[in-house]
């Protein structure tokens, strides 16, 4: 029999601590990269001042540049001023007061020098002078910070844009507004491009989706040729064995055309989402693997730790994201090897987990495995385990999601393939 699910765990707590006590563990053999929706928005956040001078020992960013700029002409202007104003105030003591001609008498009677005056004028003069430059300096280095950073806006928001963008989501622009200056200019040529990035992608997009719809009519006709020709009790046996050679060869292909409409599909925008529960999606496709038990290349053990984890996407996408992991741990396993499959919420995020026992995966050769056609220790004419397109699919309806999704070589033999959602 194959696979054989194992005894279904007792209920666990439904506390993120509880219910993932070996997900927990497996998780941490790789990266764990927190979503940027996770982090936006969260209350205590320092202000960008305080961010920037924390990373001022590593980087001086262009804000803190400019105030510094900024800073540092109102000092030389200040410095100017001040030597400016001394000068002009020493000539005009000199005219008030020609030295030798007025004697001061202070209200004492006692006789003064005027050039004894002069001097402490200008002492005070200078002294007040520097207080004042000094408190009026640091105030403007504080509201050079902020003219700065309201000057950077444009260029923050095209940041933050572009962070967002994936093929998935490239209709969305920056339209700044404002007048024609060179930050409108470049917001303008980023949207162009934008423009530009998106209209290739969905020519991209029709031509694998329109190639496949085409190509699937003459497949399903020669499956069908094939299998009356091979229910004929009078065929020879060469005969036979040519035709299931072709029939298999056949079906090949057909998995290789619905693989490529799927990833066509999973590469496009979500344009409706409903809550699903992945628990439940886990549990529908291990039900249709038991069912189709007979047609899978290896017996092994599948472990089964779901608990609820909801999130907000397309069920049909999200299910065959489930069903490509299990399958591809199930193909790709030894006869007798084991299977996990893990759901729920872990750090705030819904998690599905499927880890399997198998051949040794070397750490170089994971990354490479998510790319389309791609198999371990295979070139693409082995067709034995698929089309190579199991775990592209996989990597393509997570980023349609906004999840993430890495891979760990498991240590003994075998994949721990991690998706991360987020909470719907």
């Amino acid at each position: 029999m194959s696979p054989r699910p194992a005894s279904q765990p007792e209920a666990r707590p439904t506390t993120p601590g509880a219910q993932f006590g070996q997900l927990g563990v497996a998780m941490n053999t790789g990266p764990q990269p927190i979503p940027a929706h996770l982090n936006a928005g969260s209350r205590g956040r320092p202000g960008p001042l305080l961010e920037d001078l924390k990373a001022l020992p590593s980087r001086v960013s262009v804000r803190l540049r400019l105030t510094v700029l900024y800073g540092l002409l109102f000092f030389m202007a200040g410095a100017l001023l001040l030597f400016v104003t001394y000068l002009l105030v020493n000539t005009i003591l000199d005219e008030v007061f020609p030295s030798g001609y007025i004697i001061i008498r202070k209200p004492d009677g006692a006789i003064t020098d005027p050039d004894l005056v002069k001097d402490l004028a200008m002492r005070q003069l200078v002294g007040r002078s520097l207080l004042a430059l000094a408190g009026v300096g640091i105030i403007a280095l504080v509201l050079g910070y902020f003219v700065a950073d309201r000057a950077l806006s444009p260029l923050q928001r095209m940041t933050a844009t572009a962070r967002r963008l994936s093929e998935s989501n490239l209709h969305e622009r920056i339209a700044l507004q404002g007048p024609e200056d060179e930050l409108k200019e470049l917001a303008d040529t980023f949207d162009a491009m934008l423009e530009r990035l998106g209209q290739a992608f969905d020519s991209q997009r029709r031509f694998v989706g329109n190639a496949s719809h085409e190509l699937r009519t003459p497949l399903a006709i020669n499956r069908t040729l094939l299998e009356v020709a091979l229910g004929d009790p009078d065929v020879s046996d060469d005969l036979r064995t040519v035709g299931k050679t072709l029939l298999a060869n056949n079906a090949r292909h057909e998995r290789l055309i619905e693989g490529l409409l799927l990833l066509a599909r999973s590469e496009r925008e979500l344009t409706t989402r409903t809550p699903v529960d992945v628990a439940d999606v886990a549990t529908t496709v291990l039900e249709n693997v038991r069912r189709r038990e007979d047609e899978l290349p290896n017996e092994v053990t599948v472990h089964r730790e779901l608990t609820p984890g909801t999130t907000s996407g397309d069920p049909v996408l999200l299910e065959h994201l489930v069903s490509n992991l299990v399958d591809n741990a199930i193909k790709h396993n030894d006869d007798g090897g084991e299977v996990w499959i893990r759901t729920g919420v872990l750090d705030g995020v819904t998690t599905v987990q499927v880890e399997n026992t198998g051949p040794v995966v070397p750490g170089y050769e994971v990354e490479r495995l998510f790319e389309p056609f791609r198999r371990l220790n295979a070139d693409r004419l082995e067709s034995a385990k698929g089309a190579g397109l199991g775990l592209s699919i996989v990597r393509s309806v997570v980023l349609a999601h906004r999840g993430t999704v890495y891979a760990a070589p498991r240590p003994g033999g075998g994949l721990i393939v991690t998706v991360r959602l987020p909470v719907g």
